[in-house]
């Protein structure tokens, strides 16, 4: 199974039969082990990555570290759970390190981000403080390299 996850992350898209090819098994084993994986909620969805800087559509992405006292009982879940349930939130991670935990969101502008932390983030009551980075360029991201530099193959002469 472990090897149908990896052809699945690497290429959503990618169908049962071709998989079954790529793994030398039958098609109707590959269909029931990714319904199996489905149900088991090991697969929790299938996405596109989007290089949104070739498009229209304009947004902030910000990376928010923030500190924040666990509640008793419940660490550091209940807090992430809360974050979690905007709409705005991509992503919430537990961290090591010197903040608790990062919250990945994406606004149309800068002052709606700040408007964000500052209205529904840093009142929480178990919230101690925030620091926000802005994403200016991405790079690579799921293992995807967004603008790969064709590579010059002349040969350099010199006299």
């Amino acid at each position: 199974m472990e090897q149908i996850l990896e052809i699945l992350e690497k290429d959503s898209r990618i169908t049962p039969e071709q998989i079954a090819i790529m793994l030398n098994k039958d098609v109707e084993e590959v269909k029931e082990a990714i319904k199996k994986l489905e149900d088991e909620k090991i697969i929790l969805g299938y996405n596109t990555l989007i290089n949104w800087e070739k498009t229209d559509k304009e947004f902030v992405t910000a990376f928010i570290e923030v500190k924040v006292t666990p509640q008793r009982g419940e660490g550091f879940d209940k807090v992430a759970e809360r974050i979690y349930k905007y709409p705005e939130v991509k992503a919430v991670y537990l961290m090591s390190g010197g903040f608790d935990l990062a919250v990945i969101i994406e606004r149309k502008t800068i002052k709606d981000v700040a408007l964000f932390v500052a209205e529904k983030l840093a009142p929480m009551e178990s919230v101690l403080s925030t620091a926000t980075h802005f994403v200016l360029k991405k790079y690579k991201d799921e293992g995807v390299i967004f603008e790969d530099k064709e590579k010059d193959d002349r040969q350099v002469i010199t006299l």
